[in-house]
């Protein structure tokens, strides 16, 4: 047998590799049910948008993170936090979209309960799609305004209709 520092390089880059392998594949299958945590700065005042999961992915070339299972996203600087089974950020096109069992909760109370939700970021608007036969469900709290209390002008009467001979 040859010494190590003789071997051909492609030999040696072989063995480095069965070396890795099973090391990467351990740390891979070993801890899956540590929450992944990622941090992804969303503005230029760097605010936090912090996404936990059990799995995560980055995909550079697209800039795209991806996260499965068990999803929870916090942003702060939006009053958000929102649970899905799956969340992707498209960190390009400042978008989020979540799928599975959505819920998105804003401070005051405002939610947001769907199959499917896309959440433009820089329009601040949610789209939102059910399962298929169901609804999507918004809660929206409304504050009432003191003239609330005073009675509504009273609604004029519809006649009742005539019947035709």
């Amino acid at each position: 047998m040859m010494p190590c520092y003789q071997l051909p390089m492609s030999q040696f880059r072989r063995f480095g590799l069965a070396l890795m392998l099973p090391v990467a594949l351990l740390g891979t299958f070993a801890f899956p049910n540590q929450l992944q945590t990622a941090t992804a700065q969303t503005s230029k005042d760097n605010r936090p948008l912090t996404i936990r999961a059990d799995v995560q992915e980055y995909d550079a070339k697209n800039q795209v993170i991806t996260a499965r299972g068990n999803v929870q996203m916090l942003y702060p600087s939006r009053q958000l936090q929102a649970t899905s089974a799956q969340a992707q950020y498209f960190s390009k096109e400042r978008r989020i979209d979540f799928s599975g069992n959505v819920y998105i909760l804003q401070q005051g109370g405002n939610s947001i309960r769907a199959e499917k939700v896309t959440y433009l970021i820089d329009e601040g608007r949610f789209v939102a799609l059910p399962q298929s036969n169901r609804q999507v469900e918004s809660i929206y709290m409304i504050e009432e305004s003191d003239n609330a209390a005073t009675p509504a002008p009273s609604v004029p009467q519809t006649p009742p209709l005539k019947p035709s001979n």
